[in-house]
């Protein structure tokens, strides 16, 4: 089934306690598609670059399977790009620089082919975008996904609200769920938000790893505790290509296969932390992403005898 991803292919510069990198190429749908890779046979991407986005990295992107009709190029303007330094807890940042560029004008055009998906991943952008893209398209897909921030929260809530009432699953971090809530709970905050619309809520929380929520169920996956986080920049857009890659290969929207989803996504996060950038995900082989799915099953998985008082 095909599979539409929404959102930025841009340039990062990134600085944590471990080095600091130039421009290098980074933004939601490349981590997004980078990630889906590993389960479906093609990702089609709309976007937005200026004359400055090197062909290597479209070669790249290419050699992953990823469809680059929708990839608009202004030759004129340049590339998103943004610069963050992350702190020693390597949980916050601060972003150094914003320059939208090309973005600032973004208009998605959906190619016709595109037109059939089944799936629509949208990336973070702004809500009116993402709203634009849902009403574009000729039939409703079998499962929309997005991914918001606190930064449209802050600026366009009512936007964002709306944009929110016409997708299936929210993917938010805990503190962006706390925020769009007014909730400290995030059982609380997970009520009020399916009560906006969505039918599954996807609360991120990095180290700590994820919770699945629907109306009636709670699942949590936990993050694999690894020995070194080089760079979390696209971590929590890897997962959700990975959950909304394994979603559209199984083609099994129930809330059980959602679980599976989780722990894929979850996986392959854990992978894009240990390189800066794309570095890692660029190599990454099918067979690495399934032993490490074993040991996320291995850190779950117990027997226990229930002792009756």
């Amino acid at each position: 089934m095909s599979l539409l991803v929404i959102g930025t292919v841009a340039f990062d510069a990134i600085e944590t306690p471990f080095g600091k990198t130039d421009k290098i190429v980074g933004g939601a749908a490349t981590f997004i598609s980078l990630a889906a890779s590993h389960f479906v046979n093609k990702t089609n991407v709309v976007s937005v670059v200026g004359g400055d986005f090197p062909q290597d990295a479209m070669d790249m992107l290419k050699a992953h399977r990823v469809d680059l009709e929708g990839l608009e190029i202004k030759p004129d303007e340049k590339t998103f790009f943004w610069a963050g330094k992350y702190h020693n807890d390597m949980n916050t940042r601060d972003t150094l620089e914003t320059q939208l560029n090309v973005l600032e004008t973004f208009n998605p055009k959906v190619p016709a082919n595109y037109q059939d998906c089944d799936f629509l991943m949208l990336g973070n952008l702004a809500p009116s975008i993402q709203k634009q893209v849902i009403n574009n398209l000729h039939h409703r897909p079998k499962l929309i996904v997005m991914d918001t921030m606190n930064f449209w929260m802050d600026i366009a809530m009512r936007e964002l609200k709306s944009t929110i009432s016409m997708v299936d699953v929210l993917s938010i971090n805990d503190e962006e769920a706390r925020q769009l809530s007014g909730e400290y709970s995030l059982v609380k905050a997970a009520k009020k938000i399916i009560a906006m619309g969505p039918k599954y809520l996807v609360i991120k929380k990095g180290e700590h790893g994820a919770l699945l929520f629907d109306k009636d169920n709670v699942f949590f996956a936990p993050a694999l505790p690894l020995e070194e986080v080089f760079d979390p920049t696209g971590a929590g857009d890897t997962f959700a290509g990975g959950f909304i890659g394994y979603l559209a290969e199984t083609k099994d929207i129930s809330f059980e296969n959602m679980k599976r989803a989780i722990i894929y996504g979850s996986a392959l996060a854990s992978f894009c932390v240990e390189k800066f950038g794309t570095e890692r995900m660029q190599n990454l082989t099918n067979e690495e992403v399934e032993k490490r799915v074993k040991e996320f099953i291995t850190l779950v998985q117990f027997d226990i005898s229930i002792v009756e008082a």
